[in-house]
């Protein structure tokens, strides 16, 4: 692998495993040294088990492997205290940032009416609030760089359509996209590029649980992943159930390195059409 992101630092938030794993390895890969943060405790209103401090340190591993540094912090991505000490951590032992990547993200399945407080904050506070706070901590150490930069933020194909069972979540990723939008504006004179990466179904934790297949498939009791899986992709127009994790992390390499030097404030759809046979607006 081409090592074009060498010398370069960048900080990955929700990297114990699924997307943020994927995205830390890769760019490890391409030579950049890597900041990891996931919060490796209990969420109450979530349906799947939550990341592990061995889940943590099973993607320092994998990073490490690629020959480069990884300095591990678990924290929520909601305590800017937190964000702010892992950024701290990254220019002391590293003298600058330049790539972002806000992926921590979370899901609850409830119709919108019938959506918890605690549902609603918990994921309005870490998909979004905690994006913001991920941008508050890392911006600053960026601009003191003086070299530009890449921030790159996790929304979903829900980021810009509608769904059922799904309005906070909803909710959080429209607002995303919209904070991309707004930083794409603000920090393009300094040459920072902020785009967001918006996949479909990704075959993670988040979606492969027995809850998520009651939601695609109401009329079975207990669906298997393998009943489910028909009605995962009828979303879609290619013959697929779910992306993997390393179809984000394509595109993640592309926001992160020169190869997208003059693209800011899009989103990239991965979505195996969905967008197209369902336009929103």
């Amino acid at each position: 692998m081409d090592k074009l992101l060498e010398g370069k630092v960048a900080y990955v938030t929700g990297a114990a495993r699924g997307q943020g794993r994927a995205h830390a390895v890769r760019l490890a890969g391409l030579g950049a040294n890597l900041v990891l943060l996931d919060v490796v405790d209990f969420i109450p209103t979530i349906h799947y088990p939550s990341a592990t401090s061995a889940d943590l340190d099973e993607t320092v591993r994998l990073v490490e492997a690629q020959g480069v540094r990884a300095l591990k912090h678990v924290g929520d991505v909601r305590d800017q205290a937190a964000q702010d000490a892992a950024v701290a951590d990254a220019m002391k032992e590293f003298g600058r940032l330049d790539i972002v990547v806000a992926n921590a993200g979370i899901v609850t399945l409830a119709r919108a009416w019938e959506v918890t407080d605690e549902q609603w904050d918990e994921v309005i506070g870490i998909n979004l609030t905690g994006v913001w706070r991920t941008i508050r901590a890392s911006v600053p150490a960026i601009l003191a760089g003086g070299n530009g930069g890449s921030i790159i933020l996790t929304s979903s194909t829900n980021g810009h359509e509608g769904g059922q069972n799904l309005g906070h979540y909803a909710a959080s990723k429209h607002g995303v996209e919209g904070l991309m939008k707004t930083l794409a504006n603000e920090l393009a004179g300094d040459n920072i590029r902020v785009n967001c990466v918006a996949p479909t179904n990704v075959g993670t934790d988040m979606m492969l649980n027995p809850a998520t297949y009651r939601v695609f498939r109401p009329d079975l009791v207990a669906p298997t992943l393998e009943e489910a899986k028909p009605a995962f992709g009828s979303y879609h127009l290619l013959d697929v159930a779910y992306v993997d994790v390393e179809d984000v992390s394509n595109a993640v390499e592309y926001l992160a390195t020169d190869k997208s030097r003059y693209v800011t404030g899009t989103v990239m759809s991965i979505d195996c059409g969905l967008s197209v046979k369902y336009p929103a607006g």
